[in-house]
């Protein structure tokens, strides 16, 4: 992904991005315009030493001095930001270089230095042998899983861009093992496949001896590999690009590569000694036991028709609808506290990469940015996105742009009036007027966001009951135009932090 900037306070409103971006480990290239090179230090309009700036937030910062060195440092920045582990790439580009001129001779020459980029997945197995592990660490990562009581596969994003998917679905079919996918790891194996494990996450992980962890850190959203949530007996098989990453952790044993590659050699040492745990096997009944037992709990929750809408309602209607549409699966992006974490539950994936969401840093404000790169690249798809009202409000203006270009973007806002919920104050807690004195998290109640996408000649729906969602779903699914819904949601639906306590 490529976004441009300007000078000075463009280039720190673009360190947000490039720092999200490194922090999921996604291939970003910022550029940025730059003061004139002579005028640095006398206080030029937007002055800033940006390269400085930038370089914490980035794998690769470099700023061309010449006209000359703009391909080269292209060059170096797509292979830092695409390469190993995936991050942001910063080019800082003054003023004076932009307006050099060269000639046509001159610049074809220049680049000659540039070659196509081929991502991993598309070269030979032949040229990115140093992306596979040591065959004796495959053999002992396979003999730790055959002699496993309990074992579990866990993959997430990293192996959604190495392209795992059909690896990782060959690996299960296998041998049986139930997996579980963190967000965004989602759809690389069907959420329908009766290996599947969400639904009974904490048994998962927390009665699990071994775990093969593919392409996901160990970080706040995996508990961090410890006890009390993962028993302090598991043994970690990790799978990453990263060597570090992966020496921090220190698992039982790390094998450092290519998702792909390594789960490709994991299964052929498993096809020389097939093993599988069989439908009877105790660890899988414990699982599928307990999936059945939540699922049953959560459809019980869901086909109940709550009016004023609690969250599970529109969601079960929307679930639905994308589930109607088949393949291609639409993209579904997601942000917000209650909105997002409930969504996680409710909103299933059936084919990879079709899910973005806040992410390894969980930053508010990304969904429609998220949403209109999406379209862009996958044209061809209807992109769903299911904002919270907080989360909505960091980037609404953004629905300008969609509604500009077109985009077969459909935003659904859960307008609960506020962070986590509206106003919840009685009267008698308040001093002087209610209206004077707003609660911090609180919004302006019944906000009609639905005009505001109708003020740039789109189509908006405000809806407060499973009809009106229904045919507003329907409707705007059909005609794969801008659209924004309106969902009212009861402001005492949600809950204070979502399912974050914790971490507030």
């Amino acid at each position: 992904m490529l976004r441009n900037f300007t000078t000075g306070p463009g280039c720190v409103n673009g360190l947000a991005g490039v720092s999200n971006a490194m922090i999921n480990t996604w291939p970003v290239i910022m550029i940025s315009g730059s003061s004139v090179q002579a005028d640095i230090g006398k206080g030029d309009f937007q002055e800033l030493d940006q390269l400085e700036s930038v370089k914490p937030f980035v794998k690769f910062a470099a700023k061309a001095k010449t006209v000359e060195d703009i391909p080269r440092i292209v060059k170096e920045a797509i292979a830092a930001a695409a390469g190993q582990r995936p991050g942001a790439a910063y080019i800082d580009l003054p003023s004076d270089v932009l307006h050099e001129v060269i000639s046509e001779e001159q610049a074809e020459k220049l680049l000659e230095i540039i070659e196509k980029y081929v991502p991993i997945w598309e070269q030979p197995l032949s040229e990115v042998k140093e992306l596979a592990a040591p065959s004796g660490d495959i053999e002992r990562a396979v003999s730790l899983l055959r002699n496993a009581q309990r074992p579990l596969l866990v993959f997430g994003k990293g192996a959604a861009y190495a392209r795992a998917e059909e690896a990782l679905h060959d690996f299960v079919n296998v041998t049986g093992i139930p997996f579980l996918p963190t967000p965004m790891g989602k759809g690389l194996i069907s959420d329908a496949h009766p290996l599947c494990a969400s639904a009974a996450r904490s048994v998962a992980i927390g009665q699990c001896d071994v775990a093969l962890v593919v392409g996901a850190r160990l970080n706040w959203l995996l508990h961090f590999g410890e006890p009390p949530r993962w028993s302090k007996d598991v043994k970690f098989i990790l799978i990453d690009i990263c060597k570090e990453e992966i020496e921090f952790r220190i698992p039982e044993i790390g094998l450092v590569g290519d998702a792909r590659i390594v789960m490709q050699q994991i299964n052929l040492e498993i096809k020389d000694d097939p093993f599988a745990l069989g439908d009877k096997h105790p660890w899988l009944k414990t699982i599928k036991d307990k999936v059945s037992k939540n699922v049953e709990r959560m459809q019980e929750s869901m086909s109940k028709d709550v009016v004023p809408f609690n969250f599970l309602t529109p969601l079960r209607i929307i679930k639905d609808a994308l589930f109607d549409i088949g393949t291609p699966s639409p993209i579904l992006v997601s942000e917000g506290a209650n909105t997002m974490d409930v969504g996680r539950s409710v909103l299933p994936q059936f084919e990879p990469r079709t899910r973005l969401d806040a992410g390894t840093w969980g930053t508010m404000g990304v969904g429609l940015g998220y949403a209109i790169a999406a379209a862009t690249v996958c044209p061809e798809k209807l992109i769903v996105a299911v904002e919270g009202d907080s989360a909505f409000g960091f980037s609404g203006l953004e629905v300008e742009t969609i509604a500009r270009y077109g985009f077969p973007i459909v935003i659904f806002v859960f307008n609960n009036g506020g962070v986590y919920g509206g106003d919840r104050r009685s009267p008698d807690d308040i001093q002087g007027p209610w209206e004077a004195d707003p609660a911090p998290t609180s919004f302006v109640p019944d906000a009609k966001y639905h005009i505001l996408m109708e003020a740039f000649g789109a189509k908006g729906y405000s809806v407060a009951t499973p009809e009106e969602l229904q045919h507003a779903v329907t409707e705007s699914f059909a005609a794969r135009k801008p659209a924004l819904i309106n969902v009212v949601v009861d402001p005492y639906a949600g809950s204070e932090s979502g399912r974050m306590h914790h971490r507030n």
